[in-house]
């Protein structure tokens, strides 16, 4: 098989491109770690040239594509360390609704319309999500300090259960983190009937499901991340002169570039894969998902490593940009499963039982 994205998703990708290069630059990233905002200008830019809804389905305002269609809008977004929550409420939550609407999980009739709601508000850029990895409440939740939907898991008596619960049902704890922009909190709230919209088997494959998304989703702004980490130390390693040469000239900053952007271009595929076995629901789907971010979290982090290098000491110092994309990058390598979580469970899947991999595999 060829895989190849269309000439409509290049020229997506082109576009999104040129609007976050004029209005996402490192000065509007240290503003919003002065001032963390879930919405912003840029957020209704975004919305009104439909990336925001791009996976909401047509009948509730949005364009209805797929991960495929997002994943390359998702990667120039890690470029540019965006820091509004696309990948949660685009990648990550809208599926997530759209397949609550399709499956229509017993006793949760009365809940499908606020669903609707819910995706029309996030196809139009009113509303904002924040999903949460996992169900302790000592996790915090990405995002859930300022969102207007937080996706969130308990354990019932039934088994694991999944709701949607909105600013009214919740009050959020905001918890200090490396990469400001995440705007990482903690919940407090009452799991009851009224947020669950799904519970015991159903509950456990959209949580799944879901898992699998965000971890594609994550690996594709690390791609991104490391594609802006290299071309930025590459930049600094032909300005930077030592013994009157610039030091970008010596073959071991050489190799250390080199290194890290062939180990990017490995990656890349593996990521454009994943989403594409999403989007077709492949029975590896699982074990391809955390593939991508087993090899995107490595590249992330050795690309931040190479660029720190090249940097020298002044790399994490405030005055220079480099430290806002380490730090996102840093970050993002842990979420929704460390490299290390991640080839564990592709181990799980390749050591189970037969048909055990059309179940998909556990996320740390």
């Amino acid at each position: 098989m060829r895989f190849a994205f269309t000439d409509q998703q290049r020229a997506f990708r082109d576009a999104v491109h040129q609007v976050l290069e004029r209005e996402c630059t490192t000065a509007d990233l240290r503003a919003a770690y002065a001032a963390p905002s879930a919405r912003s200008p840029r957020w209704d830019t975004l919305a009104e040239m439909g990336v925001v809804g791009l996976t909401v389905p047509e009948p509730s305002g949005g364009l209805g594509l797929a991960l495929v269609d997002l994943v390359t809008l998702l990667e120039e977004a890690g470029a540019v360390a965006l820091p509004e929550p696309l990948a949660d409420t685009t990648a990550v939550a809208a599926p997530l609704l759209d397949q609550l609407v399709q499956a229509r999980p017993a006793g949760t009739d009365t809940l499908l319309p606020s669903v609707a709601k819910w995706l029309e508000g996030i196809a139009s850029g009113r509303v904002t999500a924040a999903v949460a990895e996992s169900p302790s409440p000592d996790v915090p939740v990405a995002g859930a300090d300022g969102a207007d939907l937080l996706v969130l898991v308990s354990t019932d008596d039934d088994g694991p259960a999944l709701h949607l619960v909105g600013t009214d049902r919740v009050s959020v704890t905001p918890v200090p983190s490396l990469d400001p922009t995440r705007r990482l909190g903690r919940p407090v709230w009452t799991p009851d009937r009224g947020t669950r919209v799904a519970v015991g088997p159903v509950a456990a494959d959209l949580i799944r499901r879901t898992a699998d998304r965000a971890s594609v989703a994550t690996a594709a702004g690390l791609l991104g991340l490391s594609q802006r980490m290299i071309a930025m130390a590459a930049d600094y390693a032909r300005a930077r002169h030592q013994f009157g040469h610039p030091i970008g000239s010596f073959q071991a900053v050489k190799h250390l570039l080199a290194g890290a952007q062939v180990r990017l271009e490995f990656a890349r595929p593996v990521v454009y894969a994943a989403a594409w076995a999403d989007d077709h629901d492949r029975p590896d789907r699982s074990r391809a998902a955390s593939v991508a971010k087993a090899y995107a979290s490595d590249t992330a982090t050795e690309a931040a490593r190479v660029a720190l290098q090249v940097h020298g000491a002044i790399g994490y110092t405030w005055e220079c940009d480099l430290h806002l994309f380490l730090k996102r990058a840093w970050a993002l390598s842990a979420a929704w499963g460390s490299a290390a979580d991640h080839r564990r469970s592709v181990l799980d899947a390749l050591v189970a039982p037969d048909g055990a991999e059309a179940q998909g595999t556990a996320k740390a």
